[in-house]
């Protein structure tokens, strides 16, 4: 036995150089089963046609034009008999003698989506049923030179689990029921399948139940041994030093001896003496452990409390007879904690990186595709990027999806950006208390942690979303309990199980420096599923309570990991899917991009524009004030839960990206464009923010600082009219501690308006360091729609160029409030947008555009509340 420390990492199986590892990717073709029920309708997609894999059978068809695009208009109605049928896929490969003879020969399946009976040469070598789980399967013996057959026939989940949930005596709920008759609103398969739960609809999402080989499929071939597992395991990682443990799997043909070798490369690029050890091998799978000692270690910190330092390890093996393997991994060395004191009120959720208290911004993901397979690296870097860009330091990747490739985690360390991960369970109730669903789960789980474990980034493993929450607070138990409480009390006990026990015991084995957290939200199966004062929320009384905006300052809790409001995307992103003569609030095809409410989401949005802002003048005004509305709720949640750190510890708005082009509560449409609420939170959650509240004609100031050194400040407050004349003024300094949120003052109306109209003047809060401003709050005496804001601020726009950019400036006479930058017709990207400019105040902002001065200046469009000009 070897132990081995070096850094603090969590391992991924990675390739062995020794073994010859073939893609499989080329030369597929697929089609509908010619024996489906479905063929008599659709027989043009009988016949066999070029696939793409890894892929999906929605893209494919698509691709021969057998289906409209399931993104433009309204076709989702249409497409729902893809989900209902069997699906063949197969493709055809020589082998050369190297790969031919050798003792080992694996297929290995990143993702089967979902059913699939795989059939290697005529012979039934696999039948799958988990869409996130790895398949290996030997064939050695199975294979020749030329014109070997893989082919792979996925079966409909809902046809194959329907028979099962019909028979059960009472059902247990399940998610969204489907509105187009593929299967019984009352007879729900999706929680009884090992699927993505978006792919059975959302109420962000379309419905489009797709199959495919929807990740890498490959062969590997090997003599001797190969390594199938590599980890360093954190022991003990400290600013003086890092203690190790490097885990190598191997599996070996035969008894032996052989010499195993580490070495490792630091952030710098240095790398290590290798470290060495004679082994002895035995027949079958053993784990192989050498200590590593790193003195004075370069530690992995969220961004803004330290570097992302990344070390890259690497493990060789050297058998006889010349057989090697080898595998390497990139890893950071961090101490995570998930600190829960306790205090008169309860219990405290934090986050602690290398002992630090980080106080969690950020924002919830979702699936980035209805069929990920197609989404690029690039999409997902831009995507982190562009949270990165906005201040964000968490991301909780939401369970409902599907386990993000090691690209997404890839980034993510690179850029600091910690991971709540979700294991994929995503709503209803799982049968926990079937065996064979359990133990399918606890498989897929021992996959993915070991895939993961090596990324720094993954600071939390939580075991599902708002099951617990479902059960215990939306009725589900009591009308099950009602029906029949021995299954109640079985179907609970299931929960528990699979929740309390087995997930948290592959957390444990495979990853154990990393916590564990059975539900979101809950208190850990103790008491409460949803409580402000233990364990994380979910808050929606705000939006889908459809309380107002201003009840987010009442709720406090100990960790905000779900809150949002919706909104639509900028035009630009509309026209690509809906017609302009169908873009109406009402509109049939609008509707169908709106799945809030089975598509009466806009009256839901209507409630709240109006209680803000007033009666839209269009539909383009509509969409506008969707977007004011959601920025500024949003942007007064997260600065309350700022300003009520150590209480509150965490703020993520739901959610960052969107799955396909409608409305929804992201802050980045599916294009990637910036919604006005992502320009706001990169302003609140910036290191520096005055938060200025104002609740019960009382506004309270509070300085956040999330630096990890003192901060010498300043703030100021100026009440000025909407024309620029400015009434009073006041300041004062001091010094911000660090991870503080520091309260300066409270004042009421009276005392900042000094008799002046309520409905045209306005508080300006700042924050400023060195003299500059850094943060700034604007504080207005009552709902948008009650203001005389001007109808034109006057607003001057010049352009100049910058090297391989324009720059826009902007001046504004009179208040200009949430003022829009938009290009008609024109991709172009300002610098900021989504802004308040006070009366005699200029802006310059950069943008970068594919055109020239005067296709944009042409294109440049303005709008702000009360009013819109070119």
């Amino acid at each position: 036995m070897l132990a081995l420390a070096a850094a603090a990492l969590l391992s991924a199986p990675l390739r062995a150089a020794g073994p010859q590892v073939r893609e499989l990717h080329a030369g597929w073709s697929f089609r509908l089963a010619p024996g489906d029920p479905q063929a008599a309708a659709h027989a043009a997609a009988t016949q066999w046609r070029a696939a793409t894999v890894p892929g999906h059978v929605h893209i494919d068809l698509l691709a021969h034009g057998l289906i409209p695009d399931p993104y433009v208009g309204a076709p989702e109605a249409q497409l729902q008999w893809i989900g209902l049928a069997q699906w063949e896929y197969r493709t055809r490969f020589d082998l050369d003698a190297a790969a031919l003879h050798r003792r080992h020969a694996d297929l290995v399946f990143e993702g089967l989506d979902t059913f699939a009976d795989v059939w290697l040469n005529g012979e039934r070598v696999l039948a799958a049923d988990n869409a996130f789980r790895t398949w290996r399967v030997p064939v050695a013996g199975k294979l020749r030179a030329h014109g070997n057959e893989l082919r792979i026939v996925f079966h409909s989940p809902i046809r194959r689990m329907l028979p099962r949930v019909q028979a059960m005596p009472h059902r247990i709920a399940g998610n969204y029921p489907s509105p187009y008759g593929d299967e019984p609103k009352d007879a729900m398969t999706a929680n009884f399948v090992r699927k993505p739960g978006y792919h059975y609809g959302w109420d962000w999402g379309p419905r489009y139940v797709t199959a495919g080989v929807w990740r890498a499929v490959r062969l590997e071939s090997w003599d001797g041994l190969r390594i199938a597992d590599f980890h360093v395991r954190q022991r003990r990682i400290e600013a003086d030093v890092a203690e190790l443990a490097a885990e190598v799997e191997v599996e070996a043909d035969a008894a032996g001896r052989a010499t195993l070798a580490i070495d490792w490369m630091d952030p710098a690029g240095r790398r290590a003496r290798p470290l060495r050890e004679t082994v002895s091998l035995h027949p079958g799978l053993q784990t192989l452990t050498l200590p590593v000692r790193i003195e004075r270690p370069r530690r992995w910190y969220p961004a803004g409390y330290g570097e992302q330092a990344l070390y890259t390890f690497r493990a060789r093996l050297d058998g006889a007879g010349g057989a090697h393997a080898q595998a390497r991994q990139r890893t950071g060395l961090r101490r995570v904690e998930l600190r829960r004191p306790l205090d008169r009120r309860g219990q405290g959720f934090a986050f602690a990186i290398n002992g630090i208290e980080v106080f969690a911004k950020g924002a919830n993901v979702i699936p980035f595709d209805m069929f990920p397979a197609r989404v690029s690296d690039a999409t997902l870097r831009r995507a982190l990027e562009d949270a990165r860009a906005a201040n964000m330091n968490m991301l909780r990747n939401w369970g409902g999806g599907y386990y993000e490739r090691d690209a997404f985690f890839d980034v993510a360390d690179e850029l600091g950006l910690m991971v709540w991960q979700d294991f994929m369970y995503g709503g209803g109730m799982q049968p926990g208390f079937d065996p064979a669903f359990r133990a399918n789960a606890v498989a897929e789980a021992r996959d993915q942690v070991r895939r993961l474990r090596r990324h720094p980034s993954i600071v939390l493993w939580c075991g599902n979303n708002e099951e617990e929450t479902a059960w215990k607070d939306w009725g589900h138990r009591h009308r099950l309990a009602e029906a029949d409480p021995a299954f109640a009390r079985t179907v609970w006990d299931g929960y528990v199980q699979l929740f309390g026990r087995d997930l948290r015991d592959v957390v444990a084995r495979e990853a154990g420096d990393v916590p564990y957290w059975s539900s979101s939200p809950s208190n850990d199966l103790d008491g409460k599923a949803n409580d402000s004062d233990r364990g994380d929320k979910h808050y929606w009384e705000v939006w889908a309570g459809s309380k107002p905006v201003e009840a987010y300052l009442d709720e406090t809790p100990r960790f905000m990991s779900e809150f949002g409001l919706q909104a639509w995307p900028v035009r630009a992103t509309l026209d690509a899917a809906i017609p302009r003569a169908e873009q109406g609030i009402d509109a049939p095809v609008t509707r169908a991009h709106q799945k809030f409410m089975a598509g009466a989401g806009n009256e839901r949005l209507l409630h709240y524009i109006r209680a803000g802002y007033g009666e839209p003048a269009d539909f383009a005004d509509f969409v506008y004030l969707s977007q004011v509305m959601q920025a500024e709720g949003v942007e007064l949640a997260a600065l309350h839960h700022r300003a009520s750190r150590p209480r509150t510890m965490g703020s993520l708005y739901w959610q960052l990206n969107d799955v396909w082009p409608g409305a929804s509560w992201s802050s980045i449409d599916w294009y990637g464009r910036w919604k006005a609420l992502h320009f706001h939170a990169r302003r609140f959650f910036a290191p520096l923010a005055a938060a200025a509240l104002r609740k019960d004609g009382r506004t309270a100031l509070t300085l956040v600082s999330d630096r990890a050194e003192p901060v010498r400040a300043e703030w100021t407050l100026r009440v000025l009219d909407f024309e620029g004349r400015e009434h009073h003024a006041g300041r004062g300094a001091l010094t911000l501690a660090p991870l503080s949120a520091t309260p300066v003052g409270e004042w009421r109306d009276a005392e900042l308006l000094r008799g002046a109209d309520p409905a045209r003047t306005a508080a300006v809060f700042e924050l400023r360091v060195g003299g500059a401003p850094v943060s700034r709050r604007v504080v207005y005496f009552g709902p948008a729609k009650a203001l005389a804001l001007p109808r034109d601020p006057g607003i001057r726009a010049l352009w100049r160029r910058d090297g391989d950019a324009f720059v826009l400036s902007l001046r504004a006479q009179r208040l200009a409030r949430a003022l829009w930058i938009d290009f008609d017709g024109v991709e172009a990207r300002p610098a900021d947008n989504a802004l308040t400019l006070l009366p005699g105040e200029t802006v310059e902002l950069r943008v970068r555009a594919d055109a020239d001065l005067e296709r944009l200046r042409a294109a440049l469009r303005l709008r702000w509340l009360r009013g819109a000009v070119p």
